[in-house]
């Protein structure tokens, strides 16, 4: 493989690409793509030629929960059709190495994924994550607290949203907090559309030293946490626990902090559906459904392959087959909610796969509620002033990254 192909973006490589006006925000910062939008309501599974590939799109709401708790559809993309099309033998097993995806569950078929979500159901049951929820509060307060006495302005992304879930997930995990800046900023290289294929594997290669080293740790001397527990009450080998540990780690802090942060400037940028939500507290737990329904910050969509040929929706999708389940079109399926295009924090809570569905469903998704319930809560109740600093076209989008959401949330009270 020549240098300029070694360059290209490692997201081009793994994850199907779709037109960009599909893909791309071009009008409010919480809606979907406009051509996204547009197509949805033209069916609700569509096939898609780009740049010599062919991906199925699925925009219906019933058609996504059949893809995503289909057993044939697979999904291991990195041993997918498209992958070893696209990868040489040579640069697969050096971006892929058996080491790297061992434990790396969320990218593997019954049984060998059943192996492991066995396991860690265990550790991530419903009391568990809720009994965190007083822990959950003090790492709220704190944060408040620090960010209220350094006064306004503040960037909401730097002292809030982020630190709350990496402090929560080192905690369950048993990681040294003075380490997030370490596993952010190689979080961040991973999850970036621009990160090419030689710097994936150098942040690969570093990021599982740094996790190997902590399963080490834990293997000499347990303690409480939950990487503790799987090493003392597993049969998973070091690899395994390393690769289980960095999924987990990465998972934990990225995905709620983008939703606290995007979800923040959307309550700003709704003042009655914010003051809804601050007078009525016990709305909370509602609300946040309501946010991960409306922002779906997995908005490059959730992709499988058809091991052989599947009808979906009338469609027939044969063996190798991409498909695209697209999260931001189906979490507003018009035929599942009314006015979904509109956010209201009272609105019954419904369906949406903001976490998935089917056995790949999100592992954390009870910590995640808890975060956001109490996150969202305390922010309101301790800073029900807050604004933004800037104008809402200056916030800073993340259009660069897998993950979407904003890179800072200036703002002030």
């Amino acid at each position: 493989m020549t240098t300029a192909e070694r360059q290209r973006s490692a997201q081009e490589l793994i994850r199907p690409q779709l037109p960009s006006e599909l893909t791309k925000r071009d009008g409010c910062p919480f809606d979907p793509a406009s051509g996204l939008t547009e197509l949805s309501g033209q069916g609700r599974i569509h096939r898609i030629e780009h740049n010599g590939e062919t991906v199925w799109l699925v925009t219906g709401h019933e058609e996504a929960r059949a893809v995503l708790a289909e057993p044939r559809m697979s999904s291991d993309r990195i041993n997918s059709p498209r992958a070893r099309k696209l990868i040489s033998p040579e640069l697969h097993a050096e971006l892929f190495p058996p080491q790297r995806r061992a434990g790396s569950f969320i990218f593997m078929d019954a049984p060998e994924h059943t192996r492991f979500r066995r396991l860690l159901t265990g550790q991530f049951t419903v009391r568990r994550m809720r009994d965190l929820t007083p822990r959950v509060h003090e790492i709220v307060t704190a944060q408040l607290d620090a960010m209220i006495e350094k006064g306004p302005p503040a960037d909401l992304v730097h002292d809030f949203a982020l630190p709350v879930p990496s402090l929560v997930i080192c905690e369950l995990l048993g990681v040294d907090y003075g380490d997030r800046d370490e596993f952010q900023r190689r979080t961040a290289k991973l999850l970036s559309l621009t990160t090419t294929i030689e710097e994936q594997i150098k942040v690969n290669t570093d990021l599982g030293l740094f996790m190997r080293s902590l399963v080490r740790d834990k293997q000499k001397k347990p303690g409480d946490d939950l990487l503790s527990g799987l090493v003392r009450d597993t049969d998973l080998n070091t690899d395994e626990l390393t690769g289980i540990a960095n999924l987990l780690l990465i998972a934990g802090h990225e995905t709620t902090a983008n939703m606290l942060a995007l979800g923040t400037f959307a309550l700003l940028e709704h003042p009655d559906e914010f003051a809804k939500l601050r007078e009525h507290p016990e709305l909370a737990e509602n609300a946040v459904e309501e946010l991960l329904r409306y922002l779906s910050i997995i908005s490059m969509g959730v992709s499988r392959h058809a091991k052989e040929d599947v009808t979906i929706g009338g469609a027939t999708i044969r063996a190798g087959e991409t498909v695209v389940v697209s999260v931001p079109a189906v979490n507003r399926d018009e035929s599942q909610y009314d006015n979904p295009h509109e956010l209201h924090v009272d609105r019954p809570r419904g369906h949406h796969v903001a976490f998935g569905h089917g056995i790949h469903q999100c592992l954390g998704q009870q910590l995640a509620r808890v975060e956001m319930t109490v996150a969202f809560t305390e922010l309101l109740r301790r800073l029900p002033t807050l604004k933004l600093a800037v104008p809402a076209d200056e916030v800073p989008l993340r259009t660069d990254m897998s993950i979407y959401g904003v890179h800072e949330l200036p703002v002030t009270w």
